[in-house]
């Protein structure tokens, strides 16, 4: 629980989680594939018209959003590799 709790304060946490992607594209140790699903989702994201939630909703249309962006930011988290994640202090300590 507390590995999720600190993954999601990550993700709120714009100084470190832009460069964790930046990193996470450029690392030699994460697949092909695995950014190109990445990029894929995260696209697929943000071109997919419809929400479960309208936007027109503020406030829920916005959790729903973030919801779903939260779930694609932690996918990535658990496919880096351990080196990225270290650096991130994304382990339990």
């Amino acid at each position: 629980m507390l590995r999720l709790w600190r993954r999601i304060k990550f993700v709120f946490n714009i100084r470190k989680s832009v460069p964790f992607l930046v990193r996470f594209f450029q690392s030699k140790e994460v697949s092909a594939k695995k950014k190109w699903l990445s990029v894929l989702f995260l696209l697929g994201y943000l071109l997919f018209p419809w929400d479960v939630i309208p936007d027109f909703l503020v406030v829920l249309g916005l959790v729903d959003d973030l919801a779903v962006f939260t779930y694609i930011m932690q996918w990535m988290v658990k496919m880096a590799p351990d080196s990225l994640k270290e650096e991130y202090r994304l382990y339990d300590e």
